[in-house]
């Protein structure tokens, strides 16, 4: 499942492009994943909690949105809150991927973890972004996916 915080999306005043970025990714991954879920980032927790409290909790859940430094970016916390294992290689692969080319990556507030039964990242809300955050992934959701369902055989 995608989540994006953007409160102009949400409202309806542009088009969001990163979601449907993260979403794709996901579907070449061969996991079945609806559109992006588009929320005002004042509704970035509540969004977040129901996905991960859920009965249907999903494999993953990518954030897009609200990593960043404003007082209104908030998706960090709402996933932080969440996670029982950190996966801290993974936001480092990811703002070192960023940083090849741009140098405000280092402001991304990456996390990337599991919760009960979902791997959680936090992407930005650009479309590089996500792209450079689904690059890292490209090599290792499959087996993090794996684990998580508790084959783990090496």
């Amino acid at each position: 499942m995608v989540v994006v915080a953007s409160t102009r999306a949400a409202a309806g005043e542009y088009e969001d492009r990163s979601g449907k970025i993260a979403v794709e990714f996901l579907r070449s991954q061969g996991l079945d994943t609806p559109d992006a879920v588009i929320v005002a980032d004042a509704n970035i927790q509540s969004a977040i909690d129901n996905v991960l409290n859920g009965p249907d909790a999903p494999d993953v859940l990518l954030t897009s949105g609200g990593t960043g430094i404003t007082p209104d970016d908030r998706t960090f916390e709402a996933v932080e809150s969440h996670i029982v294992k950190e996966l801290p290689g993974i936001a480092v692969a990811f703002w070192n991927k960023g940083l090849e080319t741009v140098p405000t990556a280092a402001l991304s507030r990456c996390i990337a973890g599991i919760t009960r039964q979902t791997f959680v990242m936090t992407l930005p809300g650009s479309p590089g972004g996500v792209k450079d955050g689904c690059a890292v992934l490209e090599g290792i959701l499959g087996h993090i996916i794996d684990v998580m369902k508790g084959n783990n055989e090496h």
